[in-house]
């Protein structure tokens, strides 16, 4: 069974840093593509941040360049993305998942207030 858990999110002020991780189970995790996205309440889910098989091939969205970090450790199945100097804007919830695809994860919430 495939699953994917996130964590990591919380509440931060404007400038802070959170690291949302993600471990995965039920698939060979070192033969996938890893991705995150968020989503906002009523809005479509959007790709934020990619790596490839190998830790190469990464790629950001925007407005996250220079202010986030995605990495993986392929023996514990574990993507992360660190994220820096964070904004009000960067609050929703953010998820993680496969390419492919695989059933979506509860998220984690990110929170960007003073």
């Amino acid at each position: 069974q495939q699953q994917l858990v996130e964590s990591g999110g919380g509440l931060v002020q404007p400038g802070g840093s959170l690291t949302l991780s993600c471990v995965a189970s039920g698939f060979v995790f070192s033969r996938y593509t890893m991705n995150w996205y968020r989503q906002a309440p009523g809005k479509t889910r959007e790709l934020v941040a990619t790596i490839g098989k190998t830790g190469d091939e990464i790629n950001y969205k925007n407005d996250l360049k220079g202010r986030a970090t995605i990495y993986r450790n392929n023996a514990n199945r574990t993507v992360y993305l660190q994220m820096n100097s964070l904004k009000p804007e960067d609050t929703t919830g953010y998820y993680c998942n496969r390419s492919g695809g695989s059933p979506w994860g509860q998220g984690t919430q990110v929170t960007v207030s003073s």
